[in-house]
């Protein structure tokens, strides 16, 4: 599972870092940082889909989303037996063994 999360979270770090400091010309120096560069590959991706340019930010993020949600569901599928003795401690905990009576 560990391998699944870097692979999932490796390249959402490096597009969102890119897409971010590009957005905001924080380039160092480097050219694919400029807005320039953003502006133009946004205009190019928006030209092979058809779609405007401005619109493929928030679908990535969607998908991004998405994406985030399927892994963390695969990770509790796999681990619901600690997620749930987990969940019985914390109940046990705050709520006693037996329930409090009511008046």
């Amino acid at each position: 599972m560990r391998w699944v999360f870097a692979a999932w979270a490796l390249p959402m770090g490096i597009f969102w870092g890119w897409y971010f400091l590009s957005l905001n010309d924080m380039n160092f120096g480097y050219v694919m940082l400029t807005r320039q560069v953003h502006d133009l590959l946004f205009q190019l991706y928006g030209q092979a889909l058809g779609v405007e340019p401005a619109t493929i930010p928030p679908l990535v993020a969607k998908a991004c989303v998405l994406d985030t949600l399927l892994i963390l569901a695969i990770w509790a599928f796999r681990r619901r037996q600690a997620i749930a003795d987990w969940f019985r401690t914390k109940r046990q905990r705050y709520f006693g063994a037996e329930p409090s009576p009511s008046a």
